[in-house]
């Protein structure tokens, strides 16, 4: 599991600079809630989660008290966004993530919306997500989310195939995820599934198989990630003793085209690298929050926020953050005033990933002098995009989305 990033001190009671808070005011505003909490750790994620019988039922490390962590965060939240005597922002999306958040159940996980609710001004056309296990999706969960307010559930299939999931760690049953579809779509929620590609020992057929299978439930949205092998994990420790190779970049090449083209052919279109709709309404308005450089807080364990362009991270053990709130001292860890440079860096590395592609504006005049070869080399694309000063990627720009951002940062 990877180390806090090292950062400033924040003041025991989380303010904020007020020059960030003006700014906030300005755009819309996200939540993001983290669940930590994880039936079994998954083999490939070094995400910040614990299994319930790592943490055990102390306060603040439960299940049964993780809501009330949540209010206390937000309560503190409040008070850190009002603390120039300016409005709240409004909430435009919330985004319960984890970890896996179906462990709380729909009547915890409505809580949890109900606090968000109690404390901030919500839009109109609020979008609220949360993730799922299929093994723990039925059509009373599903209805459950639905009149607590939910709109979005995003399913973790990873794959439809057996010994892919097991070189994963992944437990649910894959027939599963047919049910948790369904019991979304009837509930009236836009759903997502998740897959991921280049597990060692999957084979193309296996990764076709996945697609087609994530296609024939007809999902309002599909992310697909390309696998990566963290270090700390224990995929990590398999690979570094030689009992799987490591993923190899020409085969998740030719995965990534493989689902781009059955993805297309069945209607669905990118709208970020590794992120693909139905229709407009179906992309994940919080995502692109994100992509856009917004505000959101991260409430929970390990969660990261940005207001304002000050960024800050809480504590990573569900027993420290609890403590913490439990005697008024703010959660965050450490946190970083972004630089100009920063926010050009990031602006970049996010925008030219989406669909939209990056004004040729936001490019740093070091990277100007890169687009012409880049259009050249087939990796941004012609006539109309650069008519329009928006720079976007081919498909082939896509596989090299990295080489292509280092290139506009003039790296």
């Amino acid at each position: 599991m990877p180390q806090l990033p090292p950062g400033d001190p924040v003041p025991r009671d989380g303010a904020l600079p007020a020059s960030a808070l003006g700014s906030m005011r300005e755009e819309t505003f996200s939540l993001y809630l983290h669940v930590p909490f994880c039936s079994v750790r998954c083999g490939y994620c070094d995400f910040n989660t614990y299994t319930l019988t790592e943490l055990g039922d102390e306060t603040g490390a439960s299940l049964d008290t993780w809501v009330d962590g949540v209010a206390a965060e937000l309560d503190l939240a409040v008070r850190v966004l009002t603390a120039d005597g300016g409005a709240l922002p409004v909430v435009d999306t919330v985004f319960v993530g984890g970890g896996t958040p179906s462990l709380l159940g729909a009547e915890d996980l409505g809580r949890a919306l109900e606090v968000v609710r109690e404390r901030f001004a919500v839009a109109e056309d609020l979008e609220v997500t949360t993730e799922a296990n299929p093994d723990q999706v039925d059509e009373e969960f599903a209805w459950g989310l639905a009149e607590a307010g939910y709109t979005r559930m995003s399913v973790g299939m990873q794959s439809a195939v057996p010994h892919v999931l097991a070189t994963l760690d992944r437990t649910h049953d894959p027939a599963n995820v047919e049910r948790a579809v369904e019991a979304g779509r009837a509930a009236g929620l836009a759903v997502s599934v998740d897959l991921i590609h280049g597990t060692p020992g999957e084979s193309l057929v296996d990764w076709r198989a996945s697609v087609e299978a994530a296609i024939a439930l007809r999902p309002d949205h599909v992310s697909a990630y390309a696998l990566t092998i963290e270090e700390g994990t224990a995929l990590h420790r398999r690979v570094a003793r030689g009992e799987l190779p490591e993923p190899d970049e020409d085969d998740q090449a030719d995965k990534y085209e493989l689902a781009d083209d059955l993805l297309g052919a069945a209607g669905y279109g990118w709208y970020e690298v590794s992120n693909w709709a139905r229709t407009e309404a179906g992309r994940c308005r919080h995502n692109e929050h994100y992509w856009d450089g917004g505000h959101w807080w991260g409430v929970g364990p390990g969660a990261h926020s940005h207001v304002g362009g000050v960024r800050f991270w809480n504590v990573k053990h569900p027993r420290a953050w609890a403590q913490r709130l439990s005697t008024g001292v703010t959660p965050a860890a450490a946190r970083e005033v972004l630089t100009a440079e920063q926010v050009t860096e990031e602006r970049v590395m996010l925008g030219i990933r989406r669909r939209e592609g990056l004004a040729l504006d936001d490019v740093p005049a070091e990277g100007r002098g890169a687009v012409a070869a880049l259009i050249g080399d087939g990796l941004l694309e012609g006539v109309p995009a650069v008519r329009d000063r928006r720079l976007v990627l081919t498909r082939r720009g896509r596989l090299l989305a990295d080489l292509v951002m280092g290139r506009l940062l003039g790296l």
